[in-house]
């Protein structure tokens, strides 16, 4: 786009033109400073919802390709396009301070087979009917307003050397939700159940006079009297209002998104007949995995999970998406990244999204704790923490293991790098095991020694450079060097008989540090038991829990916990009628109160990291390090008594693979499929075979 202009002056842009020929391709190159949405003659540009995406916009500035062939006329045209703030000036942190612009704008080229209108001085500008939008607040509109084109846009001097070609997945609508339940609270608030936490918004169809107003609240739980619950959003309003014109009208928000399960309606001119739909939007990602049991509670907290990514991946994977917040958290993204990258094909997605953690990253390797990068000078959050900064090194390499993607190791290679350097003296502040629920020194991160986890963390990520870089054909040797003597070092100064929680005993068994593997495997069991036979690990230790049990011995004691249903456990928010993974074991507590509303999120899905070990241990499907994106599959199920049947399938590059186990005639049969070639073991023994279908029974 380089003879277009960066334009401003108002919130919708509209240029006229003649078409005297037929025109064979036409294409649109557009972005925004802002959110966009863009018409020709009066049709609808492309279905990406809040374009051009959230991107660390000052470095890396996506613009969008459209086909707009079919869009056009002979004779008179125009394009329309309507901006909003978005995560560009919405305020995008928890005091709504962070802008990286103050002004909206646009910049576009319609290119008609080589003839080109491009944004100047000549196009015109107004105010829109959108009175107000922001991210967190929602969005105000008046439907009375006509757009009155009355002032030539203003030019905008910006550079355009930031911008960069779509990378990312589009965001796009998904699901459409009609209520499952209508009811009024204690309160005497009328308020519609959708029957599942999600992310997006509502459109409506009401009849109703000019000036009518239509005010719509969203949460994602009630409080314990059964009453319309937001305290948890904090500063976030998550609202909707709508002034109406004369007659029937259908309306939904074009620049913002809730995360909600609730609407209540504040204001309506006949309540009883407003018709209401809620409408799911994440990025366009392939749903690739899929899992299925005999057990029905297990099956729902797979469903929740699915939800959880689904409401979080919505073009960064964020922590939450309805209080003041809804941040690109590299901790929570890099645990869960094995599981989402089963579910979903989010190769684009993560791709895209390491392109800003790269572009943010401090000259001296520290990555910042949200990517884009934009909460203030923090005393906790501005710093570096490990596990969140080992997002730079840890998501790289899922993408290689998993797809395959040779080209994202050599892209992140000095990133990875940066980070591994900056962690040496491990870090300078960590958030540790995050909400774990062992005994609290009166922070969220609890017991486990942040210089621990530092220290663990750097050791497994200079691991991942490692094998990295003999991949790329890198001299490693410093690394290595570094690695040996770090393990000594963390022997040293933290004996395998003196961890202290469940969260030590499971990194240094799955970072493979610990020097007794089989003492510490046994130990993590007795404190296990020693602490009533739960879970009390937090973002970082649930992570690999179940995986550090199940690799070495302890897998009936790895389903024991899966399974539990009492708090706390992955199944006591199912009991609690939660349809999305939590933030905290604790959110709801089981006399019913909450923990808190300052940081109480019930849409995160941190702790669905259990996910990735229900595709890799109990259906036993895991690529090959060694041949990565599965072109050499290692299949190996692990069973339990209590399931009539257990399956899992994964769509890869090489196409699908399948696994499942049954009881029947009184042993357990299996049935594997697998698209390329693959390493089957059953009851001890490994089939190498390629691709087919296989069935085996063991007594």
């Amino acid at each position: 786009m380089k003879d277009a202009n960066w334009i401003t002056g108002g919130s919708i842009f509209r240029k006229e033109f003649i078409i005297g020929k037929d025109i064979k391709n036409a294409k649109l190159a557009i972005t925004a400073k802002g959110v966009y949405v863009a018409y020709i003659n009066g049709r609808r540009v492309g279905g990406f919802i809040l374009a051009p995406g959230y991107t660390s916009y000052n470095k890396r500035h996506q613009y969008q390709e459209y086909d707009v062939s079919g869009l056009l006329k002979s004779g008179a045209n125009t394009i329309d396009v309507w901006v909003g703030g978005g995560w560009y000036n919405s305020g995008m942190n928890w005091t709504k301070g962070y802008k990286y612009g103050a002004a909206n704008g646009i910049i576009a080229e319609l290119d008609l087979d080589g003839e080109k209108i491009c944004t100047d001085g000549s196009w015109l500008c107004c105010k829109s009917p959108v009175i107000s939008d922001s991210i967190y607040d929602g969005e105000r509109y008046d439907a009375r307003i006509e757009p009155v084109f009355c002032k030539n846009a203003e030019i905008l001097d910006e550079p355009k050397s930031n911008l960069i070609p779509q990378e990312g997945e589009i965001v796009a609508e998904q699901e459409r939700l009609t209520p499952a339940n209508r009811f009024k609270t204690p309160k005497g608030e009328d308020v519609i159940d959708f029957g599942q936490n999600l992310t997006g918004y509502v459109e409506f169809t009401v009849t109703a006079k000019a000036g009518d107003k239509i005010v719509l609240s969203h949460a994602e739980i009630l409080d314990g009297d059964g009453s319309f619950y937001t305290e948890n959003l904090r500063g976030a309003a998550q609202r909707i209002e709508y002034i109406c014109r004369d007659g029937v009208q259908t309306w939904k928000p074009r620049f913002t998104f809730m995360g909600f399960r609730y609407v209540r309606i504040d204001e309506a001119p006949d309540p009883e007949n407003i018709e209401l739909t809620a409408i799911a939007v994440y990025s366009d990602m392939k749903r690739t995995g899929y899992f299925e049991s005999s057990d029905k509670m297990l099956n729902k907290f797979f469903e929740n999970a699915l939800w959880g990514q689904k409401s979080n991946f919505l073009d960064i994977p964020t922590d939450c998406p309805q209080r003041d917040e809804r941040l690109g958290w590299t901790g929570d993204a890099q645990i869960f990244m094995k599981a989402a990258s089963y579910n979903y094909d989010t190769e684009r997605f993560f791709v895209k999204w390491l392109g800003d953690l790269a572009a943010d990253q401090f000259e001296d390797g520290n990555v910042p704790m949200v990517i884009p990068d934009s909460l203030p000078p923090h005393e906790v959050f501005g710093k570096g923490s490990a596990a969140w900064g080992d997002a730079a090194v840890i998501c790289p390499w899922r993408l290689y293991t998993i797809y395959g993607n040779r080209d994202i190791l050599g892209k992140q290679f000095e990133s990875m790098k940066k980070w591994t350097y900056f962690n040496r003296p491990y870090a300078d502040y960590h958030l540790g095991d995050w909400l774990a629920l062992d005994d609290s020194d009166g922070d969220y991160t609890h017991s486990t020694r942040k210089e621990f986890v530092g220290r663990a963390y750097s050791i497994y990520s200079t691991g991942i450079v490692i094998k990295a870089g003999r991949i790329l054909g890198e001299d490693v040797s410093e690394f290595v060097a570094f690695r040996d003597n770090a393990v000594m070092e963390f022997n040293r100064d933290y004996p395998y008989t003196e961890y202290y929680t469940q969260a030590e005993h499971v990194l240094a068994l799955h970072f493979d540090i610990a020097p007794d593997k089989p003492a510490v495997a046994k130990a993590l069991a007795d404190k296990i038991a020693a602490d009533g036979g739960h879970l009390t690990t937090g973002f970082v230790g649930a992570a690999y829990l179940l995986h550090a049990l199940s690799d070495n011995g302890y897998t009936e004691l790895a389903y024991d916990l899966l399974l539990r249903k009492e708090y706390p456990s992955w199944f006591y928010p199912i009991t609690m009628g939660a349809t999305t993974v939590w933030e905290r074991w604790n959110g709801i507590k089981p006399d019913g109160t909450y923990f808190a509303a300052d940081m109480n999120s019930f849409n995160h899905y941190a702790f669905g990291t259990a996910v990735d070990w229900l595709y890799e241990v109990a259906a036993g499907i895991k690529a090959d390090e060694s041949e990565p994106g599965f072109e050499n599959i290692i299949i190996k199920p692990v069973t339990d008594g209590r399931f009539d049947y257990l399956g899992a399938s994964v769509e890869t590059r090489f196409g699908r693979v399948s696994s499942k186990w049954t009881r029947k005639d009184g042993g357990i049969a299996y049935e594997i499929e697998v698209p390329t070639k693959a390493e089957i073991v059953i009851g001890g023994e490994t089939h190498k075979v390629g691709r087919g279908s296989y069935e085996f029974h063991t007594d």
